[in-house]
């Protein structure tokens, strides 16, 4: 691959530096890394961020290549450079703090700490907004992942599972537990400032499981459950999930002690190879499309609703499973998020 040659800012006129200087902060201020900005338009990595910093110091007009001097900078180009990569690839609990996110004032406290510069809550704000970077919801997962089974899961294990599924004519599902309950409840609702609203609700706390199992097709299965999923209720899904098969079906899931039984294996056993399990690496749910089902149902169809009783609570869940059962393309949506792309059809 032909290494792309480095632009030469004093092969450029003052005008069209300050053009290109201008273009490149604009597009870091869209969202673009900083990094990727300064490897398209051909510039050296650390010019980008001093170009940030200035635009930070004296706005627009800092940017213009005719000024030169002014005040020093309290944060320059290497700083930002910096904190830039600090917050992108790294978790406060590396650094020693006591919670897990980035928040402005964590990051505040990160300059001081590095820079001794002392900057209020909404400069912060400001200053990551002109390195490009927002305020999102963050995925979680358990510290005890071990990314290396997670890649060899995308990379090896799941391609091998799909050819030998693709070989034998196989169905490929994945699975899961979860559990419903009367006091979840997701979405915002709108009050008087500083007077957080009061949603009234039974005091009475009420909930049953369920156990599900989609695939890259956009079929869902589903059952729900009464008490307890321990090996005899994962093995009576199974039987559902077998009924009126008419192909070996592959089925994905965790590696919870239930699945793993003696009781469940001998079961599959029993089958004559119409039915094999297989395990996801441990602690890594989000490589499961079927706890994209558990969301819609908690966060879409459930948790925005009063429920007076278990019944009711059943009846709500079951009618949006069945919605899901009789929408296939909706089903598919589960397999394009960026952890489960992997697994599409």
């Amino acid at each position: 691959m032909k290494k792309q040659r480095e632009t030469d800012a004093r092969s450029l006129s003052q005008t069209a530096l300050t053009q290109l200087r201008k273009r490149a902060v604009a597009q870091v201020q869209a969202g673009e890394s900083p990094e990727v900005v300064a490897g398209a338009i051909g510039i050296n990595r650390t010019t980008i961020y001093d170009w940030i910093s200035l635009y930070r110091h004296g706005g627009l007009g800092a940017l213009d290549a005719r000024k030169r001097g002014g005040r020093r900078r309290k944060l320059d180009g290497a700083a930002m450079r910096w904190i830039y990569r600090t917050v992108v690839t790294k978790n406060p609990l590396q650094l020693r703090f006591a919670f897990a996110l980035w928040t402005c004032d964590m990051v505040a406290e990160l300059i001081w700490q590095k820079f001794k510069v002392r900057l209020s809550r909404s400069s912060v704000g400001r200053l990551l907004g002109q390195l490009g970077l927002s305020a999102q919801r963050p995925l979680w997962r358990a510290y005890q992942q071990d990314p290396v089974a997670v890649q060899r899961w995308r990379q090896q294990d799941y391609p091998k599972i799909k050819a030998q599924a693709r070989a034998c004519g196989a169905q490929i599902y994945f699975g899961d537990e979860a559990g419903v309950r009367s006091d979840y409840h997701a979405g915002t609702t709108w009050g008087a400032r500083g007077r957080t609203p009061i949603v009234s609700s039974t005091g009475a706390r009420f909930g049953f499981n369920l156990i599900s199992a989609v695939s890259a097709r956009g079929l869902l299965r589903f059952m729900v459950v009464e008490g307890k999923v321990g090996a005899k209720t994962f093995i009576a899904f199974l039987k559902r999930l077998m009924l009126g098969a008419t192909q070996p079906i592959f089925l994905i899931v965790d590696g919870h002690p239930s699945h793993k039984a003696k009781l469940v294996a001998e079961y599959i056993e029993s089958l004559g190879g119409k039915l094999r399990l297989y395990f996801l690496p441990g602690y890594s749910p989000e490589l499961n499309p079927d706890e994209l089902v558990w969301n819609s149902l908690k966060n879409q169809a459930l948790g925005r609703r009063a429920h007076s009783d278990q019944a009711g609570l059943k009846r709500a869940a079951i009618s949006h499973l069945r919605s899901l059962q009789n929408d296939p393309g909706h089903v598919r949506t589960f397999f394009q998020a960026p952890y489960t792309i992997y697994a599409a059809a």
